[in-house]
């Protein structure tokens, strides 16, 4: 007489949930784990999530580097406004370079001249009373490195920026607020409309000489670094010059409209001596 024969496929419906279950509390004790030493962390639904121009949630670097090597300062970017688009790539430059351009430039120097929006070219205005030279694109090793450096930081091509400016701010000197996009057709020709500006400071000021954006959108009184502005600098959302930092802000909207809240100026220098140095960065490939 034949033996009858018995299903095993419950027995097997019973393994495989025991394993799923055994794989589910072992997957959830790991993030669990990650989220105790705060490798992950929890989105959060409440109210708190910072706004776009709620310029209180910038986080400012507490790490002291002044007294480290030049060479082992610490390289980290902080976005400052989105109104106008903004960032700040602090330690951009070398001491050693910040010095190569401004003994390059000393020579050279002569006043400082504005764009006429009527006619496209360069005229000598009260709003700007600084001193200054341009320095031809490529025109050796340590700018070319420098010009790199901004291509990679920017994601626009090196063909595309205009060729270095150095600019020199004594007691008193300063440039009314502006927009560094052109308003007549004679400097569009050659490379295009202006996108964004990278001003690279070479040297500390004692007081004054911010970079001020008055038209910038935000609380900007809230950010952590407001006591330390002159009263020029309290207009509007300021940057603090500090060798070896580069800022970066655009003057056209991701929808290549002109952006009027890129308005900005450098103010008057109340104590010590301003060098920095400018670079403009064209829609169209920019013909030296």
């Amino acid at each position: 007489m034949a033996k009858p024969r018995y299903s095993r496929l419950p027995a097997r419906k019973s393994s495989s949930s025991s394993l799923l279950l055994t794989l589910f509390v072992m997957f959830t004790f790991v993030i669990l784990i990650l989220v105790a030493l705060g490798i992950l962390s929890v989105p959060s639904s409440s109210g708190n999530s910072h706004k776009a121009n709620d310029l209180s949630s910038i986080v400012r670097n507490s790490v002291d580097s002044s007294e480290e090597d030049d060479d082992r300062k610490e390289n980290w970017v902080e976005v400052i406004s989105w109104e106008p688009r903004a960032v700040v790539y602090h330690n951009f430059l070398t001491k050693e370079e910040c010095e190569y351009l401004i003994d390059l430039a000393k020579p050279h120097m002569h006043k400082s001249t504005v764009v006429d929006s009527e006619t496209g070219k360069s005229k000598d205005s009260r709003v700007r009373t600084s001193s200054g030279t341009f320095l031809a694109r490529g025109r050796d090793k340590i700018i070319r490195n420098i010009e790199k450096k901004i291509a990679d930081f920017t994601f626009l091509p090196v063909e595309n920026g205009e060729g270095l400016q150095v600019l020199h701010y004594e007691v008193g000197q300063k440039y009314e607020p502006h927009y560094d996009y052109f308003l007549d057709d004679y400097n569009t020709v050659n490379g295009g409309q202006r996108m964004a500006t990278i001003l690279m400071y070479l040297s500390d000021v004692e007081e004054g000489g911010e970079t001020v954006f008055p038209a910038a959108k935000g609380n900007f009184s809230s950010v952590p670094w407001w006591n330390e502005l002159s009263e020029c600098g309290k207009k509007g959302l300021s940057v603090k010059p500090k060798m070896g930092d580069a800022l970066l802000f655009w003057s056209m909207k991701p929808d290549a409209s002109l952006d009027p809240s890129s308005l900005h100026g450098g103010c008057p220098v109340i104590k010590g001596n301003k060098w920095s140095s400018t670079k403009w960065v064209r829609v169209n490939e920019y013909k030296v």
